[in-house]
């Protein structure tokens, strides 16, 4: 029996769960590899296997712009965020940049939209007070505006849409509606409720009722309203894709006869709290929906991002086809297709801030902090820990993988390599001149004698939530076990909140600069 089924048979029977499909008898599925030994969705036989892009990308929100997608995600306290991502065939993906440089708190369901030849981005914020701002650029590469903040307190998750005569209107949380200035940078007047959205049973293992995520789509005579409800996160069975369809913005809305579209149902699915839709035509005119969800049994990995066939029904409905999404699907004919995601490895020939690596709640004057020079990422230290000290991190949706950079430290200077959830809940290892520090539930444990002095490389295995830490002295010729293992399944959103995922990273703190070379990853 293989790692992978032992692991999830394990995780499911320690859990009190029905055992995963591949426990039952049923092949596992397996994915293409790409960068670094990373999974990707294209099969290679006009086939894909979900994820669509993997690892933390939630609330996708997607954009048909003639021949080409453009994608972006919720990027919450990591800074650059709103990473634009660009397809020509709906199935491989890779990313732009960053279209937010600005910290303007934690950045949740964006929309992007494009109109009269002019792109925007309305992003929703947990700040003080929450707010939504919009950005705009003439071209999706940017350069992008300084945010403007709509004074949109009491909403979240924004969707645009245009009314038959022309006006421009945010639909809301909630069911609400606000409308547009013509130039979609201000609002006029004061949001107005349009849409008691349509409720599930109350036998149902929900998070709550939360209707959110409205997405609007005009197609054959009718607008159709999409919408997330039962939660994000919570059980598993909660989180859902409804519609409604109105001849007008304003309404009056009937609600799909068939609600939910998208619901799981069982804990043995492959994918759970599948929710947060959006249609996209594909570049045959097929039809397609994009969601998120969490993989079964890695929540660590947080929302990633899927993809399921749309047929539009006979009574002007539509449905999904791909039912759990655990089976490949046939791709989409046509469009271009390129490679898919990017290299994790970095030889820090540039800097990838925004694209690769982001800080975490970056203060203002974060960006200072980082340089490249010689092939080497220099990181001035801040702060004493993780916890105070915004590390750099990385989105890698792998279930196992291992990555690994030389580190030399200035006299007084503590660095090292983590897995990050947020500043009160980390894992990782560190050292200073004399003393290694371990990083574990987010607190600084052990701090054994350091035989390296300045210069070490360190490596970090996260086998399926199984970490091991490796060290060398000689530049990774010999290595050597470091004498303390960790497990991080309970490293996300249900133990912590916050929506976020277990990321790989790296820090520096104390005084001095750090210097990281020859980053190295690679998916297991």
């Amino acid at each position: 029996m293989s790692i992978t089924r032992r692991t999830a048979i394990g995780t499911a029977l320690a859990a009190g769960l029905p055992l995963p499909a591949l426990a039952q008898g049923k092949p596992a599925p397996d994915w293409r590899r790409g960068f670094d030994n990373q999974r990707v969705a294209d099969l290679g036989d006009g086939r894909f296997l979900n994820p669509l892009i993997a690892g933390d990308h939630p609330d996708p929100s997607i954009l048909k712009d003639g021949a080409d997608y453009y994608m972006t995600f919720s990027t919450f306290d990591s800074y650059p965020g709103l990473v634009i991502w660009h397809s020509r065939d709906l199935v491989n993906w890779r990313p732009l940049g960053a279209a937010l440089t600005k910290n303007i708190g934690s950045v949740w369901a964006p929309e992007l939209c494009k109109h009269a030849g002019r792109f925007y981005l309305y992003i929703p914020v947990k700040s003080s007070p929450n707010t939504i701002h919009v950005i705009w650029a003439d071209r999706i590469e940017g350069p992008w505006s300084d945010p403007i903040d709509l004074g949109l307190h009491e909403h979240i998750d924004p969707g645009h849409a245009v009314g038959e005569d022309g006006s421009r209107w945010l639909f809301l949380s909630g069911g609400d509606r606000v409308r547009l200035s013509d130039d979609g940078l201000s609002t006029i007047g004061k949001p107005e409720h349009v849409y008691d959205p349509w409720r599930y049973p109350d036998s149902w293992d929900v998070e709550g009722f939360s209707p959110e995520g409205p997405k609007v789509l005009r197609h054959g005579g009718y607008y159709y309203l999409i919408t997330a409800v039962g939660g994000t996160a919570g059980p598993p069975t909660g989180h859902m894709v409804i519609a409604a369809r109105s001849k007008s913005l304003a309404g009056p809305w009937e609600d799909c006869p068939h609600n939910p579209l998208v619901r799981t149902t069982s804990l043995s699915e492959r994918w759970w709290s599948r929710g947060h839709a959006t249609l996209v035509e594909g570049p045959d005119r097929s039809w397609w929906a994009v969601y998120h969800g969490y993989e079964n049994g890695y929540w660590t990995l947080g929302r990633q991002t899927l993809l399921d066939p749309v047929e539009w029904t006979a009574d002007g409905w539509f449905r999904m086809k791909g039912g759990d999404l655990s089976r490949p699907i046939a791709k989409p004919k046509g469009g271009t297709a390129q490679p898919h995601g990017q290299p994790l490895s970095d030889d820090f020939s540039t800097l990838a801030l925004g694209s690769k690596w982001n800080f975490f709640k970056p203060g203002p004057d974060e960006r200072s902090r980082v340089r490249v020079a010689d092939h080497s990422l220099l990181l001035d230290a801040r702060g004493k820990a993780p916890s105070d000290s915004p590390p750099l991190l990385l989105i890698a949706g792998d279930q196992a993988y291992q990555f690994e950079c030389e580190i030399e430290i200035a006299p007084g200077g503590t660095a090292g390599l983590l897995l990050f959830y947020d500043e009160k809940l980390y894992a990782g290892l560190g050292f200073d001149e004399k003393r290694f520090v371990t990083h574990q539930y987010g607190i600084e444990r052990g701090r054994p004698a350091n035989p390296y002095g300045r210069t070490l490389r360190m490596r970090v295995t996260n086998n399926r939530h199984i970490v091991a830490y490796h060290l060398s002295g000689d530049g990774g010729a010999t290595w050597k076990r470091f004498d303390r293992g960790m497990e991080v399944s309970g490293y996300h959103h249900n133990v912590r909140g916050g929506f976020l995922m277990l990321r790989p990273g790296l820090y520096s703190a104390g005084s001095g600069t750090a210097r990281f070379t020859d980053f190295r990853f690679r998916a297991l």
